[in-house]
């Protein structure tokens, strides 16, 4: 009898045990890892049923891997510290030279030249350059390139490759890195190498299509799948527990299904992608579209993985495992669902909606190799704006940017520095000091005189201190990075401006609850004109705007580092020959990176008589001045100017209450 009982004891033992085992190492398949590729350094893995897991410890009480520069590398013997000479970079940065390509140029080159010459890297000497670009494009007739003169080995080389369809390579890449567009798991060189997005060939240069999460959103709720067709089309299932997506092997009844052979972008939560290289341009499509891409075992380096955190926005899972695969997506949260879809939508935005950006992207990855991993940290990577918009030159430290005090659970601290431009006719603004001397978050004045006229000798005394820097007679001038503003907060001001001390207490409050934004009291709203064909603008007073005059406005003084070092010379010139149009383009760099409007605050009826920014004045060889939004539009390669209804005022904001009980009384004054 008791022989039977232990015999019976084990077996439920062994049963319990073995079905422990099913149903755990189905999902540890499911782990999305930190890297994809095998031997590299691991993390604790990120599991798609967390919460659907009894936790025992909390996240931050997990230890995590120190980050380690990728080991050897698994495609060749090459990697950064020996096979690249970074002392040619030291000196004068990031410079890259392009090779000539023999005969006709194609449209994808074109790209490329205009893309590296906006990157303010472009080199015309092979001799100054740290990088030398060569370009393998297809050819007709199946030729490629010579090699060139100063190969070298292919050190300090970068050999480019957008398309998979290239000219057979006929020399050894040698010491030469490949930025190559899907590479081949067992082929790349990580910490070398770049992986590129396979793009379609109508990619724009710049600009390009925002994403489509808001029109592609399915039912919340209702958990979609879009598999990835061989013919470049998507088929759109609603799965059960009972259905096999994608693996042909299975006998259940797919259930009911949609096909669109015409549609480009799906339509659906999660897009399933097989593994291999032609389904790569699904994944950038999935992207775009705001649907999780789910890679089933993939065989391709996924783009930009050395920088970008694909668990954010991504799922690998083995293509054995669909029922399990299904099973765990239709148990996400969805808020985990909701955060990957978002990140998808970052990012397609910010490194892979137009060919400059991807360009812009592999120069900046191997611009931090030569500063170290320090220059971007993985904060300014992953969350936006992006690295591209995070310019090391003002800081490797995110603390210093405006976009990230939100997730460090702080606001901005310290007063304001304004800075004063005065242009013709010279004539010191006293009056406006004096207001803004009196305010109590108030650093410095600085005035910037770009007059003919030379500055007055004695200056009225303040309870700040007052510095006069001399302009370059630019209106550009006045957004440059000057040393001697000592405070985060700018407040730009012309000599004619006209406020009062509660107006600018009231307007600095204000930007340090949205220290990433403009801040104003005049402002403009744009418009699209059906008559002639363009953009146009309207300074009447309505219920809604898009821009606020510089003339009176709060920022971070972050966006004259990328007004100078980031807008291109073409637009910089656009606002120094037509100075009515520097106003705009300040708003545009500040939407284009924030995707926000501008904020607006009250104001008295004395700043109406301020100078409207796109007024018509000055010499006839000016552009036009409803020109100016046209042209800068084109530059940018699309409208970034968001419009907004929405004005803050102080609290109690002319209520009918005592006026002692509010803190900005003299704002109702007329």
């Amino acid at each position: 009898m008791q022989s039977w009982r232990r015999k019976s004891l084990w077996l439920a033992l062994s049963a319990s045990w073995l079905l422990v085992l099913l149903r755990v190492f189905p999902l540890l398949r499911l782990a999305v890892p930190a890297r994809p590729w095998a031997g590299a350094p691991q993390g604790w893995p990120r599991w798609l049923d967390a919460e659907l897991l009894q936790s025992f410890s909390q996240p931050g009480e997990l230890p995590e891997d120190d980050p380690q520069l990728p080991q050897a590398p698994r495609g060749g013997s090459c990697d950064w510290g020996a096979c690249f000479d970074v002392s040619k970079c030291r000196g004068g940065g990031l410079k890259v030279f392009v090779y000539p390509v023999a005969g006709p140029t194609s449209d994808t080159h074109r790209r490329i030249l205009a893309s590296i010459e906006s990157s303010r890297s472009r080199s015309v000497s092979p001799d100054e350059a740290c990088i030398l670009l060569l370009l393998s494009l297809e050819a007709p007739a199946g030729e490629c390139s010579p090699v060139p003169q100063q190969w070298n080995g292919g050190r300090n080389h970068l050999v480019l490759r957008l398309h998979p369809a290239f000219c057979p390579q006929t020399f050894q890449l040698g010491q030469a890195m490949v930025a190559k567009a899907s590479p081949m798991v067992d082929t790349f060189r990580p910490g070398f190498d770049v992986a590129l997005p396979l793009l379609p060939e109508a990619h724009p240069l710049r600009g390009g299509a925002p994403g489509r999460l808001g029109q592609h959103s399915p039912h919340p709720g209702v958990p979609l799948l879009a598999l990835a067709e061989e013919r470049g089309g998507w088929r759109t299932a609603v799965p059960d527990s009972s259905a096999c997506p994608w693996d042909g092997r299975c006998e259940q009844d797919r259930g009911p299904e949609q096909t669109h052979p015409g549609a480009t972008l799906p339509n659906a939560t999660f897009c399933l992608i097989p593994g291999h290289r032609p389904d790569a341009l699904h994944f950038l499509q999935a992207l775009q579209a705001g649907c999780i891409p789910v890679l089933l075992s993939p065989r391709w380096e996924l783009p930009f993985s050395e920088v970008i955190d694909w668990t954010k926005a991504a799922i690998v899972a083995d293509e054995r495992l669909p029922f399990q695969v299904v099973a765990a997506l239709q148990e996400m949260p969805p808020m985990r669902v909701l955060a990957l879809r978002q990140q998808t939508q970052f990012l397609w935005d910010a490194y892979f909606s137009s060919v400059e950006k991807v360009i812009h992207t592999t120069l900046e990855i191997i611009q931090d190799r030569i500063f170290g991993a320090s220059a971007h940290p993985s904060l300014l990577w992953n969350s936006p704006p992006g690295a591209l918009l995070a310019l090391p030159t003002f800081s490797t430290s995110p603390s210093d940017f405006p976009f990230y005090y939100l997730q460090r659970g702080s606001r901005p601290v310290g007063r304001f520095s304004a800075l004063i431009w005065v242009g013709a006719p010279g004539q010191p603004p006293l009056k406006l000091i004096q207001a803004v001397a009196g305010s109590q978050h108030c650093a410095q004045i600085l005035v910037l005189w770009s007059s003919e006229k030379p500055p007055p000798p004695r200056w009225p005394k303040t309870a700040v201190p007052l510095t006069v820097l001399e302009g370059q007679r630019k209106v550009s001038d006045r957004f440059f990075p000057h040393r001697a503003i000592s405070t985060d907060a700018v407040l730009s001001l012309d000599a004619q401006s006209s406020l009062t001390t509660s107006e600018v207490d009231f307007a600095f409050v204000v930007w340090q609850s949205f220290p990433e934004r403009m801040v104003g009291f005049l402002t403009l709203s744009h418009f699209w004109d059906e008559a002639r064909g363009g953009w146009g603008y309207t300074a009447e007073r309505a219920n809604e705007f898009s821009v606020v005059l510089t003339s009176a406005a709060l920022y971070h003084r972050y966006y004259h580092t990328l007004f100078t070092h980031y807008l291109p010379k073409a637009l910089r010139a656009l606002a120094d020959e037509a100075p009515t149009c520097v106003d705009i383009l300040m708003n545009f760099l500040v939407a284009a990176v924030t995707k926000l409007p501008p904020l607006k605050v009250p104001y008295g009826k004395q700043h109406l008589e301020a100078r409207p920014p796109l007024a018509p004045e000055g010499p006839e060889s000016q552009p036009p001045a409803q020109d100016c939004i046209n042209r800068m539009a084109a530059e940018f390669g699309y409208m970034p100017l968001v419009s907004s209804r929405l004005r803050l005022d102080p609290v109690l904001f002319k209520d009918p209450v005592s006026v002692l009980r509010k803190k900005y009384r003299s704002l109702e004054k007329p």
